[in-house]
């Protein structure tokens, strides 16, 4: 089967390293997160956008999947129980859902380090675009990181198992507001110590 066309794709950027990126996918269109040049961590929130204070629930996600990672066949749920995103494609095999994005506090808590860039601050900043704030940010996804529990239940960030090129298809199945933030973190291996630009692709329904 012969795969998408350039003609196929309404949207197609490119998101610096640190960078963010938020569109409304409408419902059938299918948003494709590359990761250029491996192990580069994005963290990623969804809202219905019809009404976004129903927003990503990890929790439900989770439940319903019986499984903490993200991985092709996923349905990622909303607070209501409403499905925003479907992921149809995964050339990576797991995404994290557990250990959220790093923020100044935590990167102070952490690592001793103030004045960071941060995932946090990077919501704040595409969520202010679409007129969501603070209380919009939820536990969300990270694509392309990997966050192991051992038996114990110890997590720890590891080193991403993505390659140049590894890429996540995700169809929305309503129209839905998607944001992320490609992640400034050096100070653990969820980008290699070495932030990337990633590449972020829209579909167009068919």
């Amino acid at each position: 089967m012969n795969g998408p066309t350039p003609l196929d794709f309404v949207s197609d950027e490119i998101v610096q390293a640190g960078g963010t990126w938020g569109r409304i996918i409408r419902r059938g269109e299918v948003l494709r997160i590359v990761d250029l040049h491996g192990q580069q961590a994005v963290d990623f929130l969804c809202y219905d956008a019809a009404d976004p204070s129903d927003r990503y629930s990890a929790t439900n996600t989770i439940k319903m999947q019986g499984n903490m990672l993200i991985g092709k066949g996923t349905v990622l749920y909303s607070d209501l129980g409403n499905p925003l995103f479907n992921v149809i494609a995964d050339t990576c095999g797991s995404h994290d859902t557990i250990a959220g994005c790093c923020s100044e506090a935590n990167n102070f808590l952490r690592y001793g380090v103030r004045n960071t860039p941060n995932c946090y601050a990077n919501f704040l900043t595409i969520l202010g675009k679409f007129g969501l704030g603070r209380n919009e940010i939820v536990a969300n996804i990270n694509f392309f990181m990997r966050v192991p529990v051992e038996r114990d239940g110890r997590v720890a960030i590891v080193d991403g198992i993505s390659k140049a090129g590894s890429y996540v298809d995700l169809r929305a199945e309503r129209d839905a507001l998607a944001v992320l933030s490609n992640c400034p973190q050096i100070h653990n291996p969820c980008n290699a110590f070495n932030p990337t630009p990633i590449r972020c692709l829209v579909r167009a329904a068919g």
